[in-house]
């Protein structure tokens, strides 16, 4: 492909073949689902398919517009998905940054499936920020507040606030938040950080989102969700509660950025949890080892993930051939390998 791992994390291929950024991953994983390649929806994409349709006479020589032949485009997609598979509920993310010029298709698509479809169909989460500053320890909701209003004058009122913050959102900017976005205070949630991602789903769950969104869809009693928090409440306390380290050195062409070997670094930390070990996974770049692989003698594995081309060929050789001659466990992925 052509995504720069360096530029947007690992490049994640679907079961089906398709080629999407990390955050395809981070739901399969999540979710425990395959997710085809058909629910990564860019704008790319879309101006593909109505160029397409263009060429092919099905807008009968009228002149193509942003509105409504991409945003038609876009809401065929999402409603494609919704129709060809067996769904109780839909949840679309339109990423990046309301006011971004990117965004702004998608948003007026969002906006117009909510007028045809009706609110008790459609509804909208929108994540803010509610930054503290460092000095009085103050919760700012002006992101928050500018956030909104820049979204309402697009067109949509958000139903629900997931606001992140540092800590636990204070009642005090809640209810600014709620006076200065027209959203309830009790439809105003902490998103606050945790000590692993994993906790988010609970930290939301004890705050009544669920129940809140059930409710305005009116499918209250849909499913008994408390009954699967026993397991997920086995896993989490699995990643929290490893004791024994277990060191591992990761030589890679990429590690400059984390993200690009995401799902080889979960995959590691999901095994170590299962036999209650906890991973620390230490990023090398293999350009820079420089024929100093003696450090590497600290480390109770090695792992070399995949790689094109000859930059930083020769550490990764060198790699493996002193994880070889030292009997240190290894594994090798794609060039690794």
């Amino acid at each position: 492909g052509t995504m720069n791992p360096i530029a947007h994390g690992e490049v994640f291929v679907t079961e089906d073949g398709g080629e999407c950024d990390m955050d395809i991953g981070n739901y399969e994983r999540f979710l425990n689902q395959n997710i085809p390649r058909t629910h990564n929806i860019t704008t790319a994409q879309i101006y593909s398919n109505v160029i397409e349709a263009e060429r092919r006479g099905e807008y009968l020589g009228a002149c193509v517009q942003i509105i409504p032949h991409v945003t038609d485009a876009i809401k065929e997609r999402i409603r494609n998905i919704a129709k060809t598979e067996d769904l109780d509920m839909l949840v679309v993310e339109c990423g990046g940054t309301v006011g971004d010029i990117e965004s702004l298709p998608f948003l007026e698509a969002l906006r117009q499936m909510r007028l045809e479809d009706g609110p008790e169909n459609v509804l909208f989460v929108h994540v803010t920020l509610a930054p503290s500053l460092d000095v009085v320890g103050e919760q700012k909701t002006k992101p928050t507040q500018h956030s909104v209003q820049e979204l309402r004058r697009i067109g949509i009122q958000p139903d629900l606030l997931a606001v992140r913050c540092a800590r636990p959102l204070e009642i005090a900017a809640k209810k600014k938040i709620s006076l200065f976005s027209n959203v309830s205070v009790k439809d105003v949630f902490s998103c606050h950080d945790t000590d692993s991602i994993l906790m988010v789903p609970q930290m939301l769950y004890d705050q009544g989102i669920v129940d809140v969104i059930f409710k305005k869809f009116g499918k209250v009693g849909l499913v008994n969700t408390s009954a699967n928090w026993d397991k997920w409440n086995d896993i989490v306390n699995s990643f929290l509660n490893s004791q024994e380290k277990v060191k591992i050195a990761m030589v890679g062409k990429y590690v400059k950025l984390a993200d690009s070997y995401v799902s080889v670094n979960h995959a590691l930390k999901h095994a170590g949890a299962k036999l209650g070990k906890n991973v620390v996974i230490d990023w090398i770049d293999s350009e820079e080892l420089n024929g100093n692989v003696d450090k590497l003698s600290q480390y109770d594995g090695i792992l070399i993930p995949g790689g094109f081309g000859e930059r930083g060929s020769e550490g990764i050789i060198k790699t493996a051939n002193y994880a070889r001659e030292n009997n240190i466990p290894y594994l090798g992925i794609c060039f690794g390998f």
